[in-house]
């Protein structure tokens, strides 16, 4: 019998990676498909004031759209000198979406004068899936740690060469992946929510 499959509401390639990575990792078994797939979907309105909002947006319009079960993530960085900006903007930051260096530039430009004790920072993941039954879960997760001087490391996307997370001598961008997925806001998000993707999908919901 064929596996069923999931859509994976991102163009994004490196989230696709990860969130492909993380599933397939919790044993979850399912088809995972990203969005390129079906290149005939407009992209979605990311106007949600939340982390949860803007991801239950995502993943509605995808299991809308292709009758398939979707997930979706949304995440960003939260720093408290900027007052638990950039936030929900964090892939906009700068103006253009998914700019990373430019985002990251911005974002440090906007905290040059604050000291070390006060860059914390958190990654925040609101994680979701959606059924086109109607049926939905939704899951977050959250890693605190503070924003370095300046970009280190490649790994990871986003603001990852930034994020120092609490207790680590690393960045995020400087860690392998499976370390950082063990301990990351997306991880976290993601393993709570497998078993209810699995509770959907194999329990009629």
């Amino acid at each position: 019998m064929a596996r069923t499959a999931v859509v994976l509401a991102t163009r994004n390639a490196h989230k696709l990676e990860e969130l492909q990575r993380i599933l397939v990792e919790t044993g979850l078994d399912v088809e995972l498909i990203g969005l390129d797939a079906f290149p005939d979907l407009d992209d979605v309105v990311e106007d949600g004031e939340t982390f949860a909002a803007n991801a239950l947006l995502k993943a509605r319009a995808a299991a809308a759209a292709t009758s398939l079960p979707a997930v979706a993530d949304d995440s960003g960085l939260c720093v408290d000198a900027l007052g638990g900006m950039p936030g929900v903007r964090s892939a906009r930051w700068a103006g253009v979406h998914g700019d990373d260096a430019a985002n990251v530039e911005l974002l440090l430009r906007q905290i040059a004068d604050v000291p070390d004790g006060r860059r914390g920072a958190r990654f925040v993941c609101a994680a979701v899936v959606a059924t086109p039954r109607g049926a939905e879960r939704v899951e977050e997760g959250q890693l605190d740690g503070s924003v370095v001087w300046e970009p280190r490391g490649t790994n990871g996307f986003g603001y990852d060469p930034i994020f120092l997370p609490a207790g680590e001598r690393r960045t995020t961008a400087e860690m392998p992946a499976a370390e950082k997925d063990a301990i990351s806001h997306r991880g976290r998000a993601l393993r709570a929510l497998a078993p209810l993707v699995g509770e959907l999908l194999y329990g009629g919901g």
